[in-house]
């Protein structure tokens, strides 16, 4: 495997961790006083904590899967050996965590990490929720699938799996019932007319 694509692919990873993060909590925290996060409270072995355990575990995944490609410890199959595959890849990546800034840029202030049930934030539709309810989470997988383009090794592919599992829980049992408690009939229409991860699939 071409040493240079699993060093730019965790670069560009790391990187694109911290700017849609940490980055964001800065300028987020700046404007507000609050970083954006919410710190899960979820009663250990329900679907919002599996949710959480599987989101973490994909992202640490991300890191680790290059790492362990770059010492050896885990190989890559000639067959995906290939620098237009590797290439494509990051292209996907670059796109991905370009998609999620666009996202969070979208959401203003409403931007949070987790689901805190005593909150109201505004509902939000513009942007690219005009056309996929959830674009930060679809954004997240097509940055992963580049990963796994730039680093095939099981491992990665390991963590694409726990991420999509992830994003699944997180969105249908956590968010979605607290969108609708929160904003009801309104979230509704917009539910019913709007795609969840793609436009016009997974509509309510």
């Amino acid at each position: 495997m071409m040493s240079w694509a699993l060093w730019v692919g965790l670069v560009l990873y790391v990187v694109g961790l911290v700017t849609v993060f940490g980055l964001r909590s800065v300028l987020q925290y700046r404007a507000t006083g609050d970083s954006g996060h919410r710190r899960p409270h979820h009663r250990p072995g329900s679907v919002g904590w599996w949710a959480a355990v599987l989101l973490a575990g994909a992202v640490g995944v991300g890191a680790v899967g290059p790492l362990l490609a770059l010492t050896g410890a885990v190989g890559v199959p000639a067959v995906l050996a290939v620098p237009a595959l590797a290439g494509g890849g990051l292209v996907l990546m670059v796109c991905g965590f370009a998609g999620v800034l666009a996202g969070q840029q979208a959401m203003g202030l409403s931007w949070r990490v987790g689901v805190d049930d005593t909150e109201r934030t505004a509902l939000v539709s513009a942007g690219l929720f005009r056309h996929v309810r959830n674009p930060i989470f679809t954004a997240m997988v097509v940055a992963y699938i580049g990963l796994l383009a730039t680093v095939p090794t099981w491992v990665t592919a390991l963590g694409l799996v726990c991420l999509i599992a992830g994003v699944e829980l997180q969105v249908r049992q956590v968010e979605e019932p607290y969108l609708i408690r929160v904003h009801g009939a309104a979230y509704r229409r917009y539910a019913a007319g709007v795609g969840r991860f793609l436009p016009r699939l997974g509509r309510l």
